[in-house]
């Protein structure tokens, strides 16, 4: 198995792909109307936000499911040379692995505490021992190791 990847390096390798979806999400949001909230006049108006935590999620899922599943890299963690990988066998996880992975990440971020649920989800790989794993990856059994 290669070394567990670098906290700071997975940080950045989120943020890029955060950034990569969120444009996505921030486009097809304006296309269908579905903003997080309206100011029209008096009333302030919230009932499209599920819409848009919907595409988010939706997207942000996908994106990770796939891309880990057939790789075990998203793009951001492509372009930092990490990987995730299961931690019995250090291969690149099965569809189920990363949807569970996905979904323990991305389920809060979109619908209820998106900065906070990161913090906690992502932090907690700088404080785990010995495998460095956020709680994303404790549900999947998975790590993230340097590519090469």
């Amino acid at each position: 198995m290669p070394p567990l990847a670098d906290g700071g390096r997975r940080v950045l390798a989120r943020l890029i792909d955060m950034i990569l979806v969120g444009v996505v999400v921030w486009l097809l949001t304006l296309g269908f109307n579905v903003n997080e909230y309206e100011v029209d006049g008096d009333r302030m108006e919230y009932g499209r936000q599920f819409g848009q935590s919907f595409i988010a999620a939706v997207l942000y899922i996908a994106y990770d499911t796939i891309l880990i599943s057939r790789t075990g890299q998203t793009l951001g963690k492509k372009w930092l040379r990490l990987r995730v990988a299961n931690l019995d066998n250090g291969a690149t996880p099965s569809v189920q692995s990363a949807l569970i992975r996905s979904l323990v990440l991305w389920i809060p971020f979109a619908f209820c505490c998106a900065c906070i649920w990161t913090a906690i989800s992502g932090g907690w790989s700088f404080f785990d021992k010995p495998y460095k794993q956020g709680l994303h990856d404790k549900a999947a059994k998975t790590v993230v190791v340097s590519a090469g």
